[in-house]
């Protein structure tokens, strides 16, 4: 168990956050960041909404019917969450 799921517990939006974190410059499929993080196909695109939504997680089509998901990293609050995300690592180990 890792700090974050120390203090918020395990979720699938959580798990999905972490992978796009740890993978910032690497854009990915749902498939990917499903095989990647053990959660189902429809799980990840469930949780991934509405971090789109909140302009957290960017989401370019490739395609008509692919589409890439990464880290936002020009939003005010993708970087506050990296940041924490690096710092709370640090101290709950």
């Amino acid at each position: 168990m890792d700090s974050m799921e120390k203090i918020f517990g395990k979720t699938a939006q959580m798990t999905v956050l972490k992978n796009l974190i740890e993978n910032q410059n690497e854009p990915t499929y749902l498939s990917g960041i499903a095989e990647a993080t053990g959660l189902s196909h429809s799980s990840v695109s469930r949780v991934i909404t509405p971090l789109i939504g909140s302009g957290v997680i960017l989401e370019k089509p490739l395609g008509k019917q692919i589409r890439t998901f990464q880290l936002n990293m020009e939003s005010e609050a993708s970087k506050l969450i990296v940041d924490f995300y690096y710092k709370i690592n640090q101290l709950v180990e």
